[in-house]
């Protein structure tokens, strides 16, 4: 297949944004280059590779120039600023050149428009090829195992005295036997290749399985082995430690930036790589046992044979992550389908209302249950301490003003412009737009809090909110129960709760810490506030349940993707006094969104080891 490709007189092959391009290129292409000489209608004509890497000064434009009319094959590397040159020469070029002349341009995926340089003219006469990665934990590992191949190309001075290439090498029993202490060596290996497509293929549960996306590549593992047998080499024992945090901090934790993420990597390595995995006593998953000592052949067969087949728990996680992952997908899908869909019809035969008459009507709906803004003169009149509860408070109502005052303003604009007296202009069509299509509008989205839902519900739940702060300024009392997903800054709520606490009892506030103590009660339950702290209810926990029978974090039911959580009582202490036996460090996040929406860390009891609710992605959410 190869052989026939290389023969064809293809002018040019690229890939826009799905080609994985290998660690070092030039060796793809000299490798490529030989197979071209090897099948050459002039067999003495040899094969030259140029590799143009990122940042590169002077593109090589004269090799394309000598490629087109003697048999060279001239390969080049992305760089964006000669591009269009290169396009032009690759036209002048299209006709009279030698028949094996053919250029290749590989590409990295690009999130952005931006990021999509290559000329059309190019692309249109180029053959497209990607390389996509494989997909499910089965293909993921047997991936991992074959990477194995590239280790052969590592010098080791006291096995070989000339980098081999991979091409030549012998069988892959070469790398897994390289090493002196064999039996750690080849448990470890395979417990970092299981390591590498559980990280890989985590990102697509989306924020349960990594607050962000981060580009693992097969480099990491190869690197992570090369680095495991000089450790090996060099120790009398296994240093499990130095091990994890070579391999967690640095190989793969050089790409992760979330401070959670961190958490979770560390805690797949120190289940994965322990001293118990030389007993025979180490499940990497549920009914998938670490295996013995086998040959490469024999780890394969293994695969095939023993993993379970795919499904959340493979990764520490809760079936009910798949669900979550697979309902977002289609509503993704089905938005995607409904923003495709023709922006100027009309009345159809079975009349139905226009596209105008519908965003005119959600339009005066808003409009006409939007409440008045408040009064911040007459609030600060009544917050005549300006306890820590009330500056919250006051700074809440600032911010709903802000709010409501942007949607007034563009919703009139708008009105005016869909009755002609104002010409419309970009955001208020993007505004039209918007409502249309359920979504909450840009200008809305910056002044306003995080938040996942469609404009119906968005506008919902704003109206609950200017409602809980309605009750609370009236006389600045604190609730006796605070709904905290109601708040712009839920983080203010719960330090005032600190600074309440280190006024009264003159504590120093940077030795402080809040405890989270989780009730068995309801809303309707409670009347009066503690004494001191706060109750706080609105949570929902994902990935797990609150059990309020036990008291503790216990594994979620089947198809309750978010149970509710009962009201917390939140107060502060100092720090010597916490208790951190048995509890989990749960994050609360203010959406799924997770990442940026960070809040709180609550600590909450278990009786499970913590790393369990680790790897199921457990977090408290205020909104769903």
């Amino acid at each position: 297949m190869v052989q026939k490709m290389c023969c064809r007189a293809m002018k040019g092959t690229a890939s826009n944004n799905g080609m994985v391009e290998p660690e070092q290129p030039e060796s793809e292409y000299e490798r490529l280059g030989a197979v071209t000489q090897s099948c050459s209608t002039n067999s003495h004509t040899a094969g030259r590779g140029v590799v143009m890497q990122h940042g590169g000064k002077e593109p090589p434009l004269h090799h394309v120039t000598l490629g087109s009319t003697r048999s060279h094959s001239v390969n080049i590397h992305l760089v964006a600023r000669w591009l269009g040159s290169l396009e032009k020469l690759l036209e002048q070029h299209a006709e009279g050149s030698h028949e094996n002349f053919r250029v290749f341009v590989s590409a990295e995926p690009s999130s952005t428009p931006e990021g999509h340089i290559i000329p059309q003219g190019i692309l249109e006469n180029s053959i497209k090829i990607t390389n996509e990665p494989p997909t499910g934990m089965h293909a993921n590992l047997h991936k991992a195992l074959d990477n194995f191949t590239q280790l052969a190309d590592v010098y080791l001075p006291d096995k070989r005295s000339v980098l081999v290439s991979p091409a030549l090498c012998g069988p892959t029993e070469d790398t897994l036997e390289m090493c002196a202490r064999e039996n750690e060596f080849k448990s470890i290996v395979f417990a970092l290749c299981y390591f590498h497509a559980v990280v890989a293929e985590r990102r697509k549960f989306g924020p349960q399985g990594w607050n962000r996306s981060y580009p693992f590549n097969t480099g990491d593992l190869t690197i992570s082995v090369n680095v495991l047998y000089n450790y090996l080499e060099a120790n009398p024992k296994v240093p499990y430690d130095d091990l994890r945090y070579l391999f967690g901090e640095i190989m793969y934790g050089g790409h992760i930036t979330d401070d959670w993420d961190r958490r979770l990597c560390r805690t797949y390595l120190e289940e994965f790589i322990k001293p118990e995995m030389m007993e025979g006593e180490l499940h990497l998953a549920p009914g998938f046992p670490l295996p013995g000592n086998m040959d490469y052949n024999g780890y394969h067969l293994y695969i095939d044979q023993a993993l379970p087949a795919e499904s959340p728990y493979l990764y520490g996680l809760h079936p009910n992550a798949e669900i979550g992952f697979l309902t977002q997908t289609s509503e993704k899908l089905f938005r995607t389908v409904l923003e495709m869909q023709p922006r100027d019809g009309g009345v159809g035969e079975g009349g139905g209302t226009t596209r105008e008459e519908k965003v005119r009507a959600v339009l005066e709906e808003i409009v006409e249950k939007l409440p008045e803004e408040f009064n911040m003169a007459e609030l600060l009149g009544k917050a005549e301490e300006r306890t820590p509860y009330q500056v919250v408070a006051l700074q809440e109502c600032e911010r709903m003003n802000v709010l409501t005052q942007e949607i007034r303003r563009s919703l009139c604009e708008l009105s005016l412009g869909l009755k002609g007296e104002l010409t419309m202009t970009s955001d208020m069509e993007s505004l039209q737009n918007a409502i249309f299509l359920d979504m909450v509008p840009d200008s809305w989205t910056k002044r306003a809090y995080p938040s996942m839902s469609g404009l119906a519900l968005w506008f919902t739940d704003l109206l609950a909110r200017i409602k809980e702060l309605e009750a609370w300024s009236t006389d600045f009392v604190l609730p006796s129960v605070v709904w905290l997903a109601g708040f712009f800054n839920p983080q203010s709520f719960l330090t005032a709760i600190m600074q309440a606490m280190a006024r009264r009892n003159e504590w120093p506030l940077d030795r402080m810490c809040l405890q989270c103590d989780v009730t068995k009660k309801n809303r309707e339950d409670i009347s009066l506030p503690p004494r001191e702290g706060a109750y706080v209810h609105g949570l929902y926990m994902e990935g797990a349940r609150w059990d309020t029978q036990t008291g503790m974090v216990v594994e979620a039911r089947l198809k309750e993707l978010t149970p509710a959580v009962p009201v917390l009582f939140i107060r502060a202490i100092p720090v010597d006094k916490q208790d951190n036996r048995n509890v989990y460090q749960c994050p609360l996040y203010k959406t799924r969104q997770r990442g940026p929406t960070y809040v709180w860390t609550f600590n909450l009891k278990t009786k499970e080891n913590p790393s369990r609710w680790t790897l199921a992605g457990v977090a408290l959410l205020l909104q769903i």
